[in-house]
């Protein structure tokens, strides 16, 4: 069943697909996956080839656009582009605190969750593609997570693919978590660095909510404990084109007086509650830390082990003395399931996930060194959620993939730059330039 409507310039067909939950066990459970068709209103008689867009996270469900703004409009010059919720996020048999004791217990839960990294949405996107395109193959967009699953894609059934497009995406075939955060760090802190230098007035401000944290016990309208850890991790939004801007002005009116004395306003509470809850997207606190798991060693919390080799992260060591509080970001740890209440029925879940030892690996370096898709991939200089090093080691792992690297724009460039992100890449695996 579909449902077809319009937006101005477009026309959306809501599409949904019966998937094998296990694809190495077709005959066995199914769950269900969600994708919205677009095409641009002056080509629906056309027969256009596709692009399916796979969106970051993980746990994101895709874009819930409106008309065709960022790169999208671009696409539809020459695309049906095809919005998918990958399993797990939107309405694609949605994974949260909700739905997931229906599976059973933790245990249950855990083994469950394995099922949704990048190899088992490949593995969706092939079991659709013949029912969307007739079997034609088409080109992904992945940004992001996403282009870790394009890499996969690449690794798995590049048969399906016409062109690979991967913006800020690029992962480390082999690194191990460890790896992973231990280069994150280092970049988190050049980019509080960099916030500073532009907000000098915000090492005061975040100092001084910091301290109110360590000496008050807050918990926000919603329910979620905020700790002085919760606050550093607001760093996540430095890794985006405007999150410095939107970090300073969320720092800047803090406080209110109160008849007890200092207090966080409502109005700034209200706002970090929508920052810090993963009630929208909770496999992403689940899987995170999985999406780079390849082998038999367990993940085992490593954004929180590793963070003991940085102790300059520590907010009441800075406080002691008087260096800047730093934030954090792009990362999960095992106090975000004890204060956020979408996440504390999960907690057990988490930490049988982070335990595990059987995972399997991603990505076919072999394959993806013969591989004969055209390819292109955008690079941000000093990206905070991927390493570059990383990117660009893979892309030379990866035979005619082609890179743009560029300082113009931070993680999330393809919504800030969209057209001109897409036509650079498509005019780079077109070998146009």
């Amino acid at each position: 069943m579909t449902d077809t409507y319009r937006q101005p310039g477009v026309v959306l067909t809501d599409r949904r697909f019966t998937v094998p939950l296990d694809h190495d066990n077709p005959s066995g459970e199914t769950i269900e996956l969600y994708a919205r068709e677009v095409v641009a209103r002056d080509r629906t008689d056309r027969d256009l080839p596709w692009l399916l867009y796979l969106q970051g996270g993980p746990g994101f469900g895709a874009n819930r656009f409106v008309g065709k703004p960022a790169w999208l409009g671009r696409a539809l010059e020459d695309y049906r582009v095809l919005l998918l919720d990958q399993r797990g996020t939107g309405a694609s048999t949605p994974a949260n605190r909700q739905t997931l004791p229906l599976r059973g217990g933790p245990a249950e839960q855990a083994d469950y969750l394995t099922r949704f990294r990048s190899d088992s949405i490949v593995r969706d996107c092939e079991a659709i593609r013949p029912q969307v395109t007739g079997g034609a193959r088409w080109t992904v967009l992945g940004q992001s997570f996403g282009g870790f699953c394009a890499v996969a894609y690449l690794s798995m059934a590049p048969e399906g693919l016409d062109t690979a497009l991967i913006t800020g995406g690029l992962p480390s075939l082999d690194a191990h978590a460890d790896d992973v955060y231990r280069a994150a760090y280092p970049r988190i802190e050049r980019k509080v660095a960099a916030h500073y230098a532009r907000y000098p007035q915000d090492v005061e401000r975040a100092r001084r909510i910091a301290d109110h944290l360590l000496t008050h016990d807050v918990v926000l309208p919603n329910g979620y404990r905020f700790t002085v850890e919760a606050f550093q991790s607001l760093g996540l939004m430095l890794g985006s084109g405007d999150g410095s801007h939107r970090l300073h002005f969320l720092l800047e009116d803090a406080f209110v007086p109160t008849p007890s004395g200092p207090a966080l306003s409502d109005a700034f509470q209200e706002e970090v509650q929508g920052l810090l809850s993963f009630a929208g997207h909770p496999l992403y606190a689940l899987i995170h830390e999985a999406i780079y798991a390849q082998d038999a060693r367990p993940t085992a919390w490593s954004a929180e082990r590793v963070r003991s080799e940085f102790p300059q992260f520590d907010a009441a060591k800075a406080l002691a003395g008087d260096e800047p509080v730093l934030f954090t970001g792009e990362t999960v740890h095992p106090w975000t399931f004890d204060c956020d209440p979408a996440l504390r029925p999960l907690r057990e879940t988490a930490e049988l996930l982070a335990a595990r030892t059987d995972w399997t690996p991603l990505y076919d370096p072999a394959r993806l060194a013969a591989n004969e898709v055209p390819a292109a991939a955008a690079v941000y200089h000093d990206d905070m959620y991927v390493d570059t090093a990383h990117s660009l080691a893979t892309a030379r792992a990866i035979r005619g993939l082609r890179t743009w690297v560029t300082d113009e724009f931070e993680h999330d460039g393809v919504r800030t730059g969209g057209p001109r992100v897409l036509d650079r890449l498509l005019a780079l695996a077109r070998d146009e330039v």
